[in-house]
């Protein structure tokens, strides 16, 4: 077998293995819920297990209105899921997606707000406006991680409250409904076409998600420039050695996620909520997309799967309390699936640490 036949199967089998991974850490998390099931309603685990997973499948899939808002919700976590895995892959941490997703919303309420433009004009024009205000917020922080040498996580976090209040300035401000807490309707030229009637939000920002993920796939693994920042995220030192720049793949990828989320952003007002309004506090997308990222290993294809599985949770919390399952289960499913996934990272952190202390011990 050739050399590249090797590496191939290298890869095919790693993604093997951490898709196994998030598999039984979700399958793990499921089954410790019916515990809890068991607790709150008195059930053995048979009738337990039955109706937490009959409760989830019917409040995400059970029916047509639930499979959509399912897709809908599943949507911007696609594109945050995605930022974070551009940012992981380079071994950055930008809890600024949520902020830059925010950006990506309001410019693309401001631009969608300009009358008198043609709706193949006016489309890519919204959709591009917010791709550059989330690329020029992510831009700040890779900047100065890069040059100056301070810390993204510090800075992103900061950004987010500031993107807050930009938002709130424009959505109560200049372009303030009166009587409401929000903007405006975007004008019909800038909205996105919803495939199921008017009042059915989802609508193409789905598919649009789905190509940037393929994108950013052959991105990552097809070119150059992928090659770079996954090897400046594997070890710096080396990739620096190999002559890499690593400030430059920094900055490249802080931008790309900042792309991803603001595109994110605008599609999200774009097709969804058509308008602004007042934020008191962060709509969440960005910071789900974390554990999107984490359950999917940072790769591009498993977003899609890891960012449905969250939205299924989430939207099916109503039906688990009609059920008289505590919403608070959700959040427990969750959050064990991401501990069983943070487990693993430390097990392997803790092995390579091992394994240098033996290879020094042996000098």
């Amino acid at each position: 077998m050739s050399k590249k036949g090797k590496v191939s199967n290298n890869n095919h089998a790693n993604i093997l293995k951490n898709f196994s991974i998030s598999a039984i850490s979700i399958i793990l998390a499921l089954f410790i819920s019916v515990f809890f099931v068991m607790w709150a309603k008195d059930y053995n685990f048979s009738q337990a297990a039955e109706l937490l997973f009959k409760s989830i499948w019917k409040g995400s899939f059970g029916t047509k209105t639930n499979l959509v808002e399912t897709l809908v919700f599943a949507t911007p976590l696609i594109f945050t899921g995605l930022a974070h895995a551009v940012a992981f892959r380079t071994g950055l941490f930008n809890i600024g997606v949520e902020g830059q997703f925010m950006i990506g919303m309001i410019v693309a309420t401001i631009v969608g707000l300009i009358p008198g433009i043609p709706a193949i004009i006016h489309i890519p024009l919204t959709i591009i406006a917010g791709t550059i205000g989330g690329a020029i917020w992510a831009a700040i922080p890779g900047y100065l991680k890069a040059r100056v040498g301070t810390n993204e996580v510090v800075n992103t976090i900061m950004l987010n409250f500031v993107a807050r209040s930009i938002s709130n300035y424009f959505t109560m401000g200049p372009f303030h409904m009166e009587n409401s807490a929000s903007t405006e309707n975007i004008q019909k030229s800038a909205e996105l076409f919803r495939f199921l009637g008017e009042y059915n939000r989802l609508n193409v920002s789905i598919f649009i998600a789905i190509i940037v993920v393929f994108l950013v796939y052959i991105l990552l693994w097809k070119t150059t420039i992928g090659y770079e920042i996954r090897a400046v995220g594997l070890s710096a030192t080396s990739a620096e050695y190999g002559g890499i720049s690593i400030g430059k793949n920094i900055i490249l990828a802080m931008v790309i996620s900042g792309i991803i989320a603001g595109l994110g952003g605008a599609t999200h007002i774009m097709g969804v909520q058509h308008q602004s309004a007042q934020l008191g506090g962060f709509p969440g997308y960005g910071m789900d997309g974390i554990a999107v990222a984490l359950v999917a290993k940072s790769n591009p294809i498993g977003v899609i799967f890891s960012a449905v599985l969250f939205a299924a949770l989430n939207y099916s919390s109503g039906t688990l309390m009609l059920a008289g399952i505590p919403k608070t289960i959700v959040y427990l499913v969750q959050g064990i699936i991401i501990l069983f996934i943070a487990g693993e990272y430390a097990f392997r952190l803790i092995s390579q640490r091992m394994k240098k202390k033996e290879a020094l011990a042996n000098e």
